[in-house]
């Protein structure tokens, strides 16, 4: 076996894996951050033990995020070292800068924010956990300004002598056309996916309440978790179509890859479904909604979309051909059209269910509803996973989309890999990290059952009216939960 595509391998397993932490990461802080706002405006007790409820999950969910998310820089250095070497003058700043403010502010305030609980005035408590979430957001545009460079390298100049590409513009950089249009829709994704997770959450444990004070907690995390699913599923609606006629301009393979349209049209339908042959050269059957893709791509019914036959003779002339390839079109610089096309239709087809399923158990549960059945338990119970399906589809089908480039027009991702690892280490490197990140997995699966089992924990009198800071000085920091 290659190293390349063993490489490639441990690249894809552990960046998804890691990626399932993130979006509720980002999205539960803000959720946490509000409840406890909530609280503190309305003094009504159901929204501390939501905050403290789900501040536990979060806790638990921003750990294991952390220790995945240190692989992937190493990875750079194992894997992919001559795609460090070519890109680490662009990289270093938004990277360095995502580790000193953004993960710095994270921790720094999530330690204020887990040991202040009764130590701090409520305000100065509340804004820990606000900063906390103003943290994730830092690390998501740092760390999306670097790979919206590798879809749209702009702010560089290459140095013939070094063979390296050097920064010269970091504005540029972090203002990238690219990176403009990512963020908010990674953002919203991010939003939809922590109202899902509180949403299911939510509705399980209101049908096994037994008390209305209970329910009224959970009815409460059921609604505003659907609220956030339903507003948030718009915004990434509405941001995807943005991205999507960006795309197209710095992208267009990418975009034809999406649909599988292998000839220029004008208009261009959108594919429903369409089969194509083994080899993906073309397609053998297809169903069309006539003009929709010139409007998703242009915003115009009648714009040309460029097809994969016409970009690739462009890319072939432009680069000349890639013998490092092996694709289903071998050095012709296209993706791989059947992972490309349905990856992008499970990012939507899953985004619109989860919309869907919100806005049914937000109609079920008004009026002070406890609604029955199995239908709608399994589709609250199911809701969490699909954004998080939803977002894998899309992170695979964003890096699979610009294959068989690394960074887009300079440098191709079998140009990237270390030329110095072995298949032995590469293989070694897969199965350890594939082994670590399983276990990972069961320790987070454990730690959220039990902790969802348990339930939102009761109030003392001691919860609703704490001590004023600097009564308990000499009391030793405790863990709040």
């Amino acid at each position: 076996m290659d190293p390349t595509d063993i490489a490639r391998w441990q690249f894809a397993i552990t960046t998804v894996y890691h990626f399932l932490f993130v979006p509720v990461s980002i999205g539960l802080s803000a959720m946490v951050a509000g409840y406890q706002t909530a609280w503190i405006r309305s003094r009504n007790p159901r929204w501390l033990r939501l905050t403290r409820f789900f501040g536990k999950l979060f806790l638990i969910n921003f750990a294991i995020g952390v220790v995945t998310g240190i692989v992937q820089e190493f990875q750079f250095g194992m894997n992919w070292s001559d795609y460090s070497r070519f890109v680490g003058d662009v990289f270093g700043a938004p990277l360095a800068i995502e580790g000193l403010l953004a993960f710095f502010l994270e921790s720094t305030f999530l330690g204020l924010w887990i040991f202040g609980w009764d130590r701090l005035p409520e305000k100065l408590h509340n804004a820990c956990i606000w900063l906390v979430h103003l943290g994730t957001l830092f690390s998501a545009y740092f760390i999306l300004a670097a790979n919206s460079w590798m879809q749209n390298p702009v702010g560089y100049a290459y140095n013939p002598d070094t063979g390296r590409a050097e920064m010269d513009d970091f504005a540029a950089v972090l203002l990238n056309k690219v990176q403009l249009v990512t963020f908010p829709h990674v953002l919203l994704s991010a939003y939809l996916t922590a109202g899902a997770f509180v949403l299911g959450i939510g509705f399980w444990l209101l049908r096994r309440a037994r008390t209305p004070e209970d329910q009224g907690v959970y009815r409460a995390a059921v609604r505003s978790g659907a609220v956030v699913v339903l507003v948030a599923g718009l915004g990434v609606a509405i941001t995807g179509d943005v991205q999507g006629k960006i795309m197209t301009e710095v992208q267009p393979m990418k975009m034809a890859a999406a649909e599988a349209l292998y000839e220029t049209e004008q208009p261009a339908a959108f594919s429903v479904i369409t089969i194509g042959t083994l080899d993906g050269s073309e397609e053998t059957f297809s169903i069309k909604i006539p003009g929709l893709l010139s409007y998703l791509a242009t915003g115009s019914t009648d714009g040309e979309v460029q097809g994969i036959n016409d970009l690739r003779e462009q890319y072939v002339a432009t680069y000349g051909l890639d013998p490092g390839e092996k694709y289903y079109s071998p050095g012709d610089y296209t993706p791989m059209i059947p992972l490309t096309y349905w990856s992008f239709r499970l990012m939507i087809g899953l985004g619109v269910l989860a919309a869907v399923l919100a806005g049914w158990i937000l109609w079920a549960t008004r009026r002070g509803a406890v609604p029955g059945g199995r239908a709608i338990l399994w589709a609250a119970v199911s809701l969490p996973f699909l954004p998080l399906a939803a977002n894998s589809a899309g992170w695979i089908f964003t890096e699979v989309g610009r294959q068989p480039w690394s960074v887009f027009g300079l440098m191709t991702t079998a140009q990237s890999v270390s030329p110095t690892v072995s298949t032995g280490e590469a293989l070694t490197s897969l199965i350890v990290l594939t082994l670590v990140y399983g276990v990972l997995a069961v320790v987070e699966v454990k730690l959220m059952l039990t902790y969802i089992r348990r339930g939102a924990d009761p109030l003392t009198e001691q919860d609703l009216s704490p001590e004023p800071p600097g009564d308990d000085a000499d009391k030793p920091l405790a863990f709040a939960y």
